[in-house]
């Protein structure tokens, strides 16, 4: 088919739900000022989206759990601002974001590590421990540079976010368009006010030194990514299977919340052609489409698809799987299904 692109007016659209992004970028928050406490979205970074642990348990009506990628890192960033382990927070790819706050508040970054800081209109920027709750006054900013090791930071804020639910969890599924309020799943742009429940909230007292401290990789870096073979590994040959455990795999710049696109020198082999009637897939998912080269399926994948799956990376390894930035390699090891769930299960 030909295509043909028509340019037309860009279009303005304002809402009127407690997540309102500016009709301009010069505009002034109209909202900020209706909430004794909130987070004013003023730059998003690559992409901050609102996520919780996810809405298991609705996959016969088409819905995936989604949730945050990195689970440890929002469990242990809820602990350490005193929240229940999963409340929803932020999760910021590649940093770059800057946050406002109407209120006081106490927050905790956790997953991926950038330069962070608190902005002040009277004094010089503070910098922010990752993992410990740090307090920040009415006005505050908060600022992240880039990620020097992982890919996705998680904010909590201690009380959480006063946001309408979606089948019971404010997770934003990027790929069904399904999130808390009027989000429809969509990344938080610039001028988003995102409504606290305040500090007081909080149902726990702050817990220091909560956050993980396995070390995330950076671009160049070598990982091991602990696999389960099937159900389809008998769609390709068993030089296609060597493929896939004895060769390297880099993440390519295509990867988001989906999926993570990898790359490698030799494309895995099949034996059968063709595609399957579409089954279902899991988080941890290794997809493949017919140029051999593997899919990753993280949170927002789609629930079913037609290309055989040759693996699948099991529950305990998936927080790493979240955390892997673009140019980082990737080894795969499999595993007996029947493992002992200290070596499969996640934290």
């Amino acid at each position: 088919m030909t295509v043909r692109f028509e340019r037309v007016e860009r279009e303005s659209v304002i809402s009127t739900s407690s997540i309102q992004r500016s009709v301009a970028a010069s505009a002034a928050p109209a909202d900020a000022a209706e909430h004794a406490f909130a987070v004013e979205v003023v730059r998003p970074g690559l992409q901050l989206v609102v996520e919780d642990l996810g809405r298991p348990g609705h996959a016969a009506l088409g819905v995936s759990a989604s949730g945050t990628a990195d689970r440890r890192a929002l469990r242990a960033a809820n602990r350490a601002v005193g929240n229940a382990p999963g409340a929803a927070g932020f999760e910021l790819a590649g940093g770059g974001a800057v946050l406002r706050f109407t209120g006081p508040a106490v927050v905790a970054v956790a997953g991926a590590v950038a330069e962070t800081t608190i902005v002040r209109s009277d004094g010089p920027p503070l910098p922010v421990e990752h993992g410990a709750a740090t307090a920040l006054e009415d006005g505050e900013e908060l600022r992240f540079g880039a990620v020097s090791a992982g890919l996705r930071a998680v904010i909590a804020v201690r009380g959480g976010l006063d946001l309408p639910d979606a089948l019971g969890s404010l997770s934003s599924d990027t790929l069904a368009g399904l999130g808390p309020g009027d989000l429809g799943g969509r990344p938080l742009c610039a001028g988003d006010v995102v409504p606290l429940r305040g500090p007081a909230a909080a149902p726990y007292a702050v817990e220091p030194g909560a956050t993980p401290d396995d070390q995330l990789p950076a671009p160049g870096d070598t990982v091991v990514l602990r696999i389960v073979l099937g159900p389809r590994e008998d769609w390709f040959t068993a030089a296609g299977v060597r493929t896939l455990v004895e060769q390297e795999w880099t993440v390519t710049p295509r990867s988001d919340r989906v999926g993570v696109r990898l790359e490698g020198a030799v494309p895995l082999e099949r034996a059968v052609s063709g595609e399957l009637p579409s089954e279902g897939a899991v988080t941890g998912a290794i997809q493949v489409p017919p140029d051999g080269q593997p899919v990753l399926f993280l949170p927002d994948h789609p629930l079913t698809g037609g290309y055989p799956i040759i693996g699948a990376v099991i529950d305990r390894d998936l927080d790493l799987a979240g955390q892997l930035p673009p140019g980082v390699r990737i080894r795969f090891r499999p595993v007996a299904p029947d493992a002992p769930a200290a070596e499969t299960r996640g934290d």
